[in-house]
């Protein structure tokens, strides 16, 4: 079987690797996550999913204005759905204005462009902004907060309700740690122009300039955001993201004992995932891994690839010992529709498995004419005696 070098050249395949000095099985030792005492967080890489550090991060907590991540992604998915447009007068109600809690100081009646209204909530986290901007999407905060539960529900996030768009306490507003770190992800993948809107440091409306409350912005300059919380029963919270070379990190803290311990204890989350661990694309989606001989059909080879692009995180320093194989099925036999599983790319570094995906096929495979399949129905038959004690793992050639 052919073997298909792509993405990046000075390729080589990963399964004729070892370590220097090392066994085979061996892997470098990664120390324990830095010690934190809030209640809960999670850090993860937002490229391949793979959780680096966690700590009770499906416990149910108080998300505090770490709420308003989702009031901000359902109004963007709103604006490319084209309800709305970034230059829409928002007329804000007495209900908006009179909210307890951090604000924007917009005044009742007043119209104001829903691209302010964004940075109001964004930036300075403004109650009175945010439950404007609700009521003009829905209607209502309650309709609006029905949306927030749709969209984390399409989000996958199993333990999370909402009951408003601001994040105010309340008992059947919850969410957990890992829900909001696929939230984060969401954000950040999907509206990347809004995402931007999260490293600014100031905000002036109203003639009132207020700094945005994520104090990692003017501490390492790799942190692009991502936002703030702070209340009685949820202590003081951080959800922050920041990116190196190809790297980039998302991590969820909450329940700090005061500003300053989200803000530390957050650093040493992201510097310890930024110091110890890496990320590698390996394979692109779609992208012809391999060409299996096909039998029966009006080709004579099959593209198998996989259907998504595969990132993975590892311990740094260890990409030389990754070690991938294809396991194809045998005897693949045409009619074969494209995208139908025929057989996985296994990712190992030693003894752990970090990916395993299936491989599917990249195009259709019809059936061949009387004579093809004549042919074949002979060749066949010798090519199951010849291999009937072979393997069918392939080694697989390294991506990037």
């Amino acid at each position: 079987m052919r073997l298909f070098a792509f993405l990046r050249m000075s390729l080589f395949s990963l399964s004729l690797l070892a370590p220097l000095g090392l066994a085979a099985n061996a892997i470098p030792a990664v120390p324990t996550a830095p010690e934190v005492s809030a209640d809960a967080y999670v850090l993860i890489d937002f490229h391949s999913g793979k959780i680096l550090a966690e700590k009770e991060s499906h416990k149910r907590i108080d998300p505090a204005s770490l709420t308003k991540m989702m009031t901000v992604y359902v109004f963007d998915h709103e604006l490319h759905n084209g309800h709305f447009t970034l230059e829409d007068e928002i007329a804000v109600s007495e209900n908006a204005w009179k909210t307890e809690g951090s604000r924007m100081f917009v005044p009742v009646g007043k119209k104001i462009p829903a691209k302010d209204l964004l940075r109001g909530i964004i930036i300075q986290s403004g109650n009175d902004a945010t439950v404007a901007l609700a009521e003009y999407v829905a209607g209502s905060e309650k309709a609006f907060a029905d949306l927030m539960n749709q969209y984390a529900q399409r989000l996958g996030m199993k333990d999370t309700h909402f009951v408003n768009s601001t994040g105010i306490p309340n008992p059947e507003h919850y969410t957990t740690a890992y829900d909001l770190s696929l939230l984060a992800s969401a954000i950040i993948s999907q509206f990347p122009e809004t995402y931007k809107i999260y490293s600014e440091k100031w905000f002036t409306f109203n003639g009132i300039k207020q700094p945005n409350r994520n104090r990692l912005l003017w501490r390492e300059p790799y942190i692009d955001g991502i936002k703030t919380g702070h209340s009685s029963t949820a202590g003081y919270c951080l959800a922050a993201s920041g990116q190196k070379d190809n790297m980039r990190l998302i991590s969820i803290l909450v329940g700090a004992q005061n500003e300053s311990d989200r803000t530390e204890q957050t650093l040493q989350l992201l510097r310890f995932g930024f110091r110890f661990f890496e990320t590698h694309h390996l394979y692109k989606a779609n992208t012809t891994l391999n060409e299996p001989r096909v039998w029966m059909g009006d080709r004579k080879t099959l593209s198998l690839g996989i259907n998504q692009d595969l990132f993975i995180t590892i311990p740094q320093g260890q990409y030389k010992s990754l070690d991938a194989k294809m396991n194809i099925d045998k005897s693949l036999t045409a009619p074969i529709n494209k995208g139908e599983n025929h057989g996985k790319l296994v990712v190992k570094l030693g003894d752990e498995l970090i990916a395993e995906m299936p491989l599917v096929a990249l195009e259709d495979v019809n059936k061949g004419t009387m004579w093809d399949r004549f042919s074949d129905y002979v060749s066949l038959g010798f090519h199951k005696m010849l291999n009937s004690a072979s393997s069918s793992e392939t080694p697989a050639t390294q991506g990037t």
